[in-house]
């Protein structure tokens, strides 16, 4: 079978891509390969499904304005009935003494770019959110709106069904090899043994990207790291409260009745996953986020967890930051990777970029050069400071 535009990867990125494509015109041949129809272990359904403005590099805030947009239009997009749940409850990133000049910097970036994010001293902090112990805390920055999360799968579920109107050939089916003559690759196969002749193929494998541009014998320095969510109830119900996000990389947020935390894997030690370890590392909430939450939150000294998960996101290892757009060499080999945790949020307007890059020659609406791949051909790390 031949393929004008073969896609590794059906979840949020790459199913972005595909919607895109067809919005921009393109009328040829698509087929989008999934290895997990049931998104049962997808970096898109396990996420935190979050949305924020407070990024420390312009084109990252850019990227989640985008799909801002799209929430705000998202029924007249995708219809009437179209709804992901998104809150918008703001995140609240807090910063020590230490922290504050880069908490700071990252403000004025977002500022910037017009971003709704107040910077507020601890006093006004604990004036705004009486529950907050500003113990450690100096500063910290509010988005007051354009920030907060919703449903992830929901939102998958809309592109997934949209793009049935759009003549896209769903196949379910592992890559095992990606071909390549020269400077181009000529096909993919399949674990199911069918070979598929592409004129384009773009990497959307989210934390399996690195081993997918290794079979076309290409470098990308992007992984697969092990993340946990924590599920608990407390007596105390925060309808005001943010996704937070302690100076120790800890962050809780409200879902429904209950708050949902994580951010404890430790830096030291901390590096790829085996593909297939989705179990919960309990002791991580015993004994790190718990005494976290205690300080910052007194009222969740007494709070009872409930359940948990384990999934994966694609991390860049360079920089933490995105790779989009053709390998330089290997023009007709795309990137739509190495996202390090905000994928979700930005896989819209990734989808859109790449789509008018396609169609077009170039980018349009949003600029991704930066994150083109020749900084990692470099070694010249992009970097995102905030990291969550």
């Amino acid at each position: 079978m031949r393929y004008d535009i073969v896609i590794i990867g059906g979840a949020i990125v790459g199913s972005s891509v595909a919607y895109y494509l067809r919005e921009e015109g393109f009328s040829g041949s698509i087929a989008l390969i999934e290895r997990d129809p049931q998104f049962a272990h997808s970096a898109t359904t396990l996420s935190m499904a979050s949305i924020r403005q407070q990024f420390s590099i312009p084109q990252n805030i850019r990227l989640s304005q985008f799909t801002l947009k799209l929430f705000r239009r998202l029924k007249e997009e995708f219809g009437t009935d179209a709804d992901i749940g998104f809150r918008e409850g703001g995140y609240l990133i807090l910063a020590g003494e230490a922290g504050l000049p880069i908490l700071k910097a990252n403000h004025e970036a977002q500022v910037a770019e017009g971003a709704d994010i107040l910077l507020e001293d601890a006093e006004q902090l604990t004036r705004r959110f009486p529950w907050l112990s500003a113990e450690g805390i100096t500063a910290g920055a509010y988005g007051r709106t354009g920030e907060g999360w919703f449903d992830a799968h929901a939102m998958l579920m809309l592109f997934r069904k949209a793009l049935r109107r759009k003549k896209i050939d769903f196949i379910s089916a592992s890559v095992t090899g990606v071909e390549r003559q020269g400077d181009r690759v000529t096909g993919v196969s399949l674990d199911n043994g069918d070979r598929l002749e592409a004129d384009t193929v773009i990497n959307a494998a989210g934390p399996n990207a690195g081993k997918v541009a290794a079979l076309a014998q290409l470098s990308l320095p992007v992984e697969p790291r092990k993340r946990n969510v924590f599920v608990f109830e407390a007596r105390e119900k925060y309808a005001d409260m943010p996704l937070l996000v302690d100076p120790s990389g800890i962050y809780v947020r409200p879902e429904g009745s209950v708050y949902l935390t994580g951010g404890a894997e430790p830096e030291e030690g901390d590096g790829p996953a085996d593909p297939g370890d989705f179990e919960v590392d309990w002791p991580l909430f015993e004994e790190v986020i718990w005494p976290v939450l205690a300080t910052r939150i007194p009222a969740f000294e007494a709070i009872k967890p409930t359940r948990a998960w384990a999934g994966h996101y694609d991390y860049n290892t360079l920089d933490q930051n995105a790779v989009i757009g053709p390998h330089p060499e290997v023009t007709n080999f795309l990137f739509a990777n190495g996202f390090s945790g905000h994928g979700l949020q930005q896989a819209p307007a990734v989808g859109k970029a790449l789509a008018e890059l396609i169609v077009h020659g170039g980018y349009r609406t949003i600029d991704c050069s930066a994150f083109g791949y020749a900084r990692v051909a470099e070694g010249r790390a992009f970097r995102e400071l905030n990291v969550i």
